[in-house]
């Protein structure tokens, strides 16, 4: 395909998407008045257990995002990016072993707080190294392109090259994304080996997926993969002919070759401007008062297919209007504002605490992660944030709970009547 028929192409993509029968996959599966979803970045599964049990199911939480569950690559340091590179799909990582996240899924599920599981289905592990050993004992040898405890070898993946022009199509679908070995979604053998993966992980109980890297996809075999997966499980209390929740990452600023359009027919799709404008207005940058026409007018997906948030795992690291906890007062106010606003589906974070880009999450001697320990106040310490903790957050996801999608009060005046006083 020529790279100057791009338009062309969307134009073929959007109507064979729209125009074909689409389980759209949008629905989260939550409780009745249970709303928002929280990031549990790099817990265990032990702990998130308990976390359901004695914290997020009595404070009116929905659900909980996890950590990529499947073998990943030991990196010296152990850098948070490291369960980003996949050397197979046995589920062992340093937040347990196969038996610890049913068990963990199970027992959420039994208190109202669903799991969705952050998947790498655009990619495996990269490393110019040999052999690489997981964190479940399997070896790869990336540089080859083999990885035999999936098995994938060579012809399984497009051919190496970067992505150096962001804005040609085929290098950002086919070409390699920071040096990870991309995958061939067009091959029925890799489609089958990663409908297998998420059929097991939809066995064992979890509700849905944050698809990771879903723009180095192209929408219609992201699709084929989708429309094979199997239904939810309803020995886990879904209904049945339930479909996985898919939500997945799309960076489109608003001015992208690969938009984030093409992927909202087939789930909810991360909506990063979201993230940029309400730290840019929280920052300062805008008057609230603007914040009345908060929605579709600022350039967002519509609200059914927006997955929203006000931080993630990646661009807290990134800088710019991003707020982060590091912020603390502007951030509580923009949470605030993120889940009394009924806009999207919202997800909170949950962060360790950093000072550079690659640290790894808090861990002891032996490089186990430590399990969060908390002070009288609840609030996490040990190097784990936790802003779900905060009382101003938890108390505004009962608020959300409690108000759900009534809708808002403009006063006479036209301007916003939010009036924070937050305190740090």
């Amino acid at each position: 395909m020529a790279r100057n028929s791009c338009f062309g192409y969307l134009t073929l993509l959007l109507l064979t998407l729209t125009g074909s029968s689409i389980d759209a996959q949008h629905a989260p599966h939550w409780w009745d008045n249970r709303n928002s979803i929280i990031h549990l970045f790099e817990w265990k599964w032990a702990d998130i257990a308990k976390e359901c049990e004695q914290f997020l199911a009595p404070h009116g939480f929905a659900g909980v995002q996890v950590s990529p569950a499947a073998e990943n690559v030991v990196i010296t340091g152990r850098p948070w990016w490291e369960r980003y590179q996949p050397i197979s799909y046995k589920l062992i990582t340093r937040s347990g072993n196969e038996t610890e996240f049913a068990d963990m899924v199970r027992r959420c599920n039994d208190v109202g707080v669903r799991i969705y599981v952050d998947v790498l289905l655009n990619h495996m592990a990269a490393s110019n190294e040999g052999n690489v050993h997981g964190t479940g004992g399997s070896f790869a040898y990336p540089s080859a392109k083999n990885f035999p405890a999936v098995p994938y070898v060579e012809s399984d993946f497009h051919p190496t090259c970067d992505i150096e022009d962001w804005n040609d199509r085929l290098q950002v679908q086919n070409c390699e994304l920071v040096c990870l070995k991309d995958l061939d979604q067009s091959s029925e053998w890799v489609r089958e080996r990663l409908v297998d993966f998420l059929d097991h992980l939809i066995e064992l109980g979890v509700a849905g997926f944050r698809v990771d890297a879903a723009k180095h996809m192209p929408a219609v075999e992201l699709k084929l993969i989708y429309d094979n997966v199997r239904d939810l499980n309803i020995e886990q209390g879904f209904p049945r002919n339930a479909r996985p929740f898919i939500y997945q990452e799309v960076i489109d600023h608003g001015h992208e070759t690969i938009s984030k359009y093409e992927y909202s027919p087939l789930g909810a799709v991360t909506e990063f401007l979201f993230s940029e404008e309400i730290g840019g207005a929280f920052r300062g940058h805008n008057q609230l008062k603007w914040l009345q026409s908060w929605g579709t007018a600022w350039g967002f997906l519509p609200s059914v297919d927006a997955f929203v948030f006000v931080d993630n795992h990646d661009n807290q690291r990134g800088g710019g209007n991003v707020l982060t906890y590091k912020t603390a007062k502007q951030y509580k106010m923009a949470t605030a504002f993120m889940l009394a606003y009924p806009f999207g589906i919202s997800r909170i974070m949950s962060s360790f605490d950093f000072v550079d880009h690659d640290q790894a999450p808090p861990a002891d001697a032996n490089e186990q992660l430590l399990s969060p320990a908390f002070d009288e106040d609840v609030a996490c310490v040990n190097g784990w944030i936790c802003e779900h903790r905060w009382r101003q957050i938890y108390n505004m996801v009962d608020f959300k709970n409690v108000v759900t999608d009534a809708d808002t009060a403009i006063p006479a005046d036209g301007e916003a009547s939010l009036r924070p006083s937050w305190k740090n």
